[in-house]
Formats: C-alpha cells, structure tokens, sequence
C-alpha cells in the first residue's frame, strides 16, 4: 500500500469514525437510517459483482427486500420468516419478464444475496435494539460500539501483526496476503478488546460474556472477510465499488461486521448469561 493511499484511508477513517461511534450512541431512526445504507448499498455492490460473472440479478428487487428486512427488523409490521417465504417466489416470477440467459444463476445470487446482506444487516438492528426499555436503551449502542471498536482492533492485528510475522499462509487461493499469524493475533486482540469493553462500559456482561463475543467476532469475522474476498476473487474484481476513497466499497468495509452482526445476535438472545 502506497503512503498517498494510507494516508488518504486514514483520513476518512478519522472523518467516519465520529460519526459511527454517535450513530451507534444514538441508535433510533439515525441507526436505522445507517442500517439501510450499509445493507441497500452492499447489496448494489453485490448485483454489480454478480453481472462480473454473467449473473442478471434483479436489482430493483432485491434492494426492495433489503430494505423490507431491515425496516421490519426495526418496526416489526410482519414475521419476518413471511418475508423469507416470499423471496424465492418473487425472485422467480420476476425471471419471467426477463430475455436473459442463466436464470438458475439470476435466480440463485439474488436470492443469497437478499438472505445475506438483508437479513445479516437486520441483525444490527436486533442488537441496537435489544434492550428496548428507555432506560436500558443505552446498551444495545455500547453493544454496538463495542463491536465497531473490536472488529477494528481484529483487523488492525491481523494486517500489522500478519504483515510483520505472517509465514503461513491462510486460504491463499481467496486471500493470498492473510496468514494463520495474522489470523491469531486478530482473534486475541478481538478477546482482549472485548474484555477491555467489558471493564470500561459493557458491565452489564459478565466476564464469560465479553470472552465468548470477542471470540466469535474473531473468528466469525474473519470467516466474513474471507467469504468476501471469495466473492470478489470468483467476480474478478479487487473492490466491491470505489465508493469511500482509499478503502472500496461499503461491502468491503462492513463485510466483518455484516458477518458477525447475527451470531452475536442469537448469543444475547439465547445464551446471555
């Protein structure tokens, strides 16, 4: 990486930092309004990914059932396993209007787009929202801090850490430069940071809690960024899009946090201790 290139990633780093750290503060309408940005955008990034591999998804479709999880995710006005039965019927009606070759693949990567990116997005607003009551409503924003705070931690360690000690590589045919060094350090740093947390304003965890989250966002996470990488290798591209300078696409940025936001999800809800 070139210095005129770190640089710039810095800055819009130290730009949108702020401003993330408040949204997830706030949570509200505010998160929700960012919820669908990352969610709608990434998915955009995803259809135009798909076209790299000869794949017509339904765009306008598929950002509409985007948009559809995560708001439900959020005002609740239906089931949203009604939504998951609607998908496959929508997605294939609508290769009927369609003169284009590949239906099965059309049909296919819409699909797993939506479920992906819909439904992973809407986690995120599970967690913002988990604890609903006004006066515990604070902690589903430090949840969310907390998780912004230790991705970024996990990905600092495995690119300096696996940069400066990385001799074994992880999964070179999808991400030749990552290393099992790399890796580590990402999932101790991920612990650590959870931990570190836990003792400034997660209180409301206890110490098993902040262990267990830290390592499903080390090791989920870096799965996440893995897939992503997979995703984008097979389209041929380097980036999901050129959108935020120096760092690509919004799929490229939240790729970690789309990836874990559900398994932290299902932990609160079921094995919150």
């Amino acid at each position: 990486m070139s210095k005129s290139n770190r640089s710039l990633r810095i800055l819009v780093a130290l730009i949108s930092i702020p401003f993330l750290l408040f949204m997830a503060y706030w949570g509200n309408w505010l998160f929700l309004l960012f919820t669908l940005a990352v969610g709608l955008l990434s998915f955009y990034e995803f259809a135009a990914m798909s076209k790299e591999k000869g794949y017509t998804v339904s765009t306008i479709l598929g950002l509409g059932f985007v948009f559809l999880f995560i708001a439900n995710a959020y005002y609740a006005f239906t089931d949203s396993f009604l939504l998951v039965l609607l998908l496959p019927i929508f997605f294939t009606l609508s290769e009927l209007t369609k003169n284009k070759p590949e239906a099965i693949g059309n049909i296919g990567a819409g699909l797993f787009g939506v479920l992906y990116i819909g439904l992973f997005s809407s986690s995120l607003i599970w967690i913002r929202e988990f604890y609903h009551e006004s006066i515990l409503y604070s902690r589903g924003g430090a949840l969310i801090i907390a998780l912004f705070v230790t991705i970024w931690m996990c990905d600092s360690a495995a690119y300096f850490l696996g940069t400066a000690f990385g001799k074994h590589k992880l999964f070179p045919r999808v991400s030749p430069k990552k290393s099992w060094e790399g890796a580590v350090s990402g999932f101790i740093f991920s612990v650590l940071a959870m931990i570190v947390m836990r003792e400034l304003f997660l209180e409301f965890l206890t110490m098993t809690d902040a262990v267990i989250i830290g390592a499903l966002v080390g090791i989920v996470g870096q799965v996440g960024d893995l897939i992503e990488s997979l995703l984008k290798r097979d389209a041929g591209v380097k980036d999901s899009s050129s959108l935020i300078p120096g760092h690509g696409g919004i799929f490229d940025r939240f790729d970690s946090l789309l990836f874990t936001a559900p398994f932290v999800y299902l932990y609160l809800r079921y094995f919150l201790q």
